[in-house]
């Protein structure tokens, strides 16, 4: 269930490093307030997209919204910034609610490794060597061999990021899927990737891993070495981003597929 207070009366302001944000965190904490996090209704980032994800994962199983609001490079996850008004735009903001992936690996020496990515589950290879790797979903194999970069599963919250750079899909945020995407394939060279349902699992294994090695990513943890790595949606993990209206993370989505 989407967690959204009646009132919004304790705000905890949290900002990247960058100086405009640090600012900005002064202004508003003497205006509004700044309780800490567990104690909030609400929490307001300051800075862009990474503050976004790294406050976020600090905040997994709070159940606290997360309102940013962009004093950062790139803000696609964030709201414009004003000081003004600030309870009001937080008692009319909307909620998107998004899962993170679930990612376990095994590596060389066997050792299982877990970690959770709100953007993106990405496996790149190590060397000046290609990967090759062997897909299978549901258990079933879906690809004997890509040989490649590397490989990424994106959630669609993280769909707009490396994703798109990669020259995935863009997932609107309540569209049950995930992407499925190659880095630089070189065979089979015309494959662009699926698009699988939210509920899929994804098993990557790495052909030749001694040979050619792999690194698992998932968000900003890095794993070394893998042989096989696990993907799926983590469904039980309820993440609640705010945004105003009119601007919430679905018209973001549609706008970004019409930009030139």
């Amino acid at each position: 269930m989407t967690r959204k207070p009646a009132k919004f009366e304790k705000i905890a302001f949290v900002a990247s490093d960058g100086s405009e944000a640090r600012e900005a965190l002064m202004r508003l904490a003497e205006r509004y307030g700044n309780v800490k996090p567990k104690d909030a209704d609400a929490i307001v980032a300051l800075g862009g997209d990474g503050l976004m994800l790294q406050t976020l994962h600090r905040h997994l199983n709070d159940h606290i919204p997360i309102y940013g609001m962009n004093r950062g490079s790139v803000g696609f996850l964030m709201n414009e910034y004003h000081e003004d008004d600030l309870i009001e735009r937080l008692d009319k903001a909307e909620v998107s609610t998004v899962h993170p992936l679930s990612l376990k690996a095994f590596d060389i020496a066997g050792r299982p490794h877990q970690a959770l990515a709100i953007n993106e589950v990405s496996l790149f290879r190590e060397t000046f060597q290609a990967a090759k790797l062997l897909i299978s979903v549901d258990g079933t194999v879906r690809l004997e061999e890509l040989v490649c970069d590397g490989v990424l599963v994106a959630t669609p919250a993280g769909s707009t990021a490396y994703n798109l750079s990669a020259h995935g899909p863009i997932l609107p945020i309540n569209a049950q899927l995930l992407a499925l995407t190659p880095i630089s394939p070189f065979r089979p060279r015309r494959w662009r990737g699926a698009l699988l349902s939210h509920k899929a699992q994804i098993t990557v294994e790495v052909l030749e891993h001694d040979k050619r090695p792999v690194s698992a990513v998932a968000d900003h943890v890095e794993m070394r070495k893998v042989v096989r790595v696990e993907i799926e949606q983590a469904s039980r993990v309820d993440l609640y981003m705010m945004f105003d209206p009119g601007h919430n993370l679905d018209e973001r989505v549609l706008a970004e597929q019409f930009r030139y």
